[in-house]
């Protein structure tokens, strides 16, 4: 069969299909479509994935960062330590509570926090982190502990980490809170959507009263602490559960992807995503570094391939520009570059990738 080199290869793909179907007509035909059992049967299943006691089910990942730093009750003179190289929610939610973020550099090949850095950037006044899994690569947990004093609170950004391990124990349970995204580039998507996981009932139920409009069970008609409607559907929800429940053989396929990949890419002179030792990779994306990559973003779209920078370097964003220059942050900014990554990429879909590649590495 001869390939179709004009065919278009798409960056990311939802791995949804009948049983997704089927179960939002079972919702549709059932007449709750929201705050019903699908809510809670989601919430179960990631609480179970991630090895907390509660999982508290949102409209997106965003909203899961801007509840856990409510939950933390920040005030204006607090400071709360972010990477300086993230997708800007990470930041923006602690800036819209009043809190300042404090930008931290990160490991320009790891991508992630690094910790010396975190050590550093804390003072009197720093009441949390924001330690983002990004990726799906695990951040080192241990280090960050010791980054911080004890009385810092740690919360993961572990959007792009549902299925990651560090050491073992699954991201999204390593924080006092973790949030979680299902944006259509995550592993498991609701289309929109998000969730807070914690073991801790206290935090669970401030989060759970802040997306219903503050109310709470034993108030039915009062209101104590206003609050904001991030409430998810039970359509959406119905989506995520199968998903959630095949989470280990989605993770396996892409685990295949990622070796696949590298096995064509040897050679280059790329850097390739990989996970610390005894560590497991969330997958959320494919992203290589190279020195050439704004030339190879644009080679990748002029032949039909679907190609993205890896994500946002904050500095370089008005709203955060005065906080300095971040070399490890500006690093990962112009060398990373997010390939086609799904599970309906063919072999040869991977090589039309690699050979469009190879000139520019």
């Amino acid at each position: 069969m001869v390939q179709d080199t004009d065919a278009r290869i798409r960056l990311a793909r939802p791995d949804v299909g009948l049983e997704e179907a089927q179960a939002v007509a079972d919702v549709l035909e059932s007449g709750t479509l929201t705050m019903g059992p699908k809510v809670e049967e989601l919430e179960a299943e990631l609480a179970r994935a991630c090895g907390v006691e509660h999982a508290v089910a949102l409209s997106s990942g965003t909203a899961a960062l801007h509840l856990a730093v409510l939950a933390l009750d920040l005030g204006e003179d607090d400071e709360v330590i972010v990477p300086a190289y993230t997708f800007p929610a990470t930041a923006n939610v602690v800036a819209v509570t009043g809190a300042r973020p404090v930008l931290v550099d990160v490991d320009p090949h790891k991508m992630n926090l690094d910790p010396g850095k975190v050590y550093d950037a804390v003072s009197p006044r720093t009441r949390a982190v924001l330690a983002v899994h990004l990726f799906g690569r695990p951040l080192d947990w241990e280090e960050l502990q010791n980054a911080v004093p004890p009385e810092v609170q740690l919360v993961e950004d572990a959007a792009g980490a549902l299925g990651a391990r560090w050491r073992g124990m699954p991201c999204g349970g390593l924080g006092v809170m973790g949030c979680l995204s299902f944006h259509p580039r995550k592993i498991v998507t609701t289309g929109e959507g998000g969730a807070v996981t914690t073991s801790s009932a206290e935090l669970a139920e401030r989060v759970r009263s802040m997306r219903n409009h503050g109310k709470t069970p034993a108030a039915e008609y009062d209101i104590a602490s206003p609050g904001l409607n991030y409430r998810l559907s039970d359509i959406l929800c119905a989506i995520g559960i199968p998903q959630v429940r095949r989470l280990r053989a989605l993770l396996g396929r892409r685990k295949e992807l990622a070796a696949a990949y590298a096995e064509r890419l040897e050679g280059l002179d790329v850097l390739l995503p990989s996970a610390g030792e005894g560590d497991t990779h969330g997958w959320q994306a494919y992203v290589i570094q190279l020195e050439r990559r704004d030339e190879a973003l644009a080679a990748l779209r002029a032949v039909g391939i679907e190609a993205q920078i890896g994500t946002y370097a904050l500095h370089r964003l008005a709203a955060y520009r005065a906080q300095g220059s971040f070399p490890g942050a500006e690093a990962a900014y112009e060398r990373a570059l997010a390939l086609p990554f799904h599970s309906r990429l063919a072999p040869e879909d991977l090589d039309r990738v690699v050979e469009c590649l190879r000139p520019l590495a």
